[in-house]
């Protein structure tokens, strides 16, 4: 492939996806020296998974008679949330 841009401008290859890191990239960025971090990355990374719920659920352990487990497990996937279901209806909330 010839330069067809003069020689004044830089030739830049579409296909390189290399990107000029700027000073903020360098100051938010992990230093390693061999294997060993010496300085975590700051403000690169954002949490993953859901967001957190404004009404979290709290786990307990709680003894059921095996026929009403494996009633509501017969009735698939989100068992757990319909035995909650029932304890609101039961409790009138």
């Amino acid at each position: 492939m010839t330069n067809t841009k003069p020689a004044s401008e830089p030739w830049i290859d579409p296909d390189d996806d290399d990107v000029e890191w700027t000073e903020e990239m360098f100051r938010m960025a992990a230093i390693y020296k061999g294997d060993q971090l010496i300085r975590p990355a700051s403000g690169t990374l954002k949490s993953l998974g859901r967001p957190a719920s404004p009404n979290p659920k709290k786990q307990v352990t709680l003894r059921l008679d095996p026929d009403v487990i494996e009633g509501f497990r017969a009735t698939g996937k989100g068992w757990q949330s319909r035995i909650n279901a029932e304890l609101r209806k039961a409790l009138g909330i």
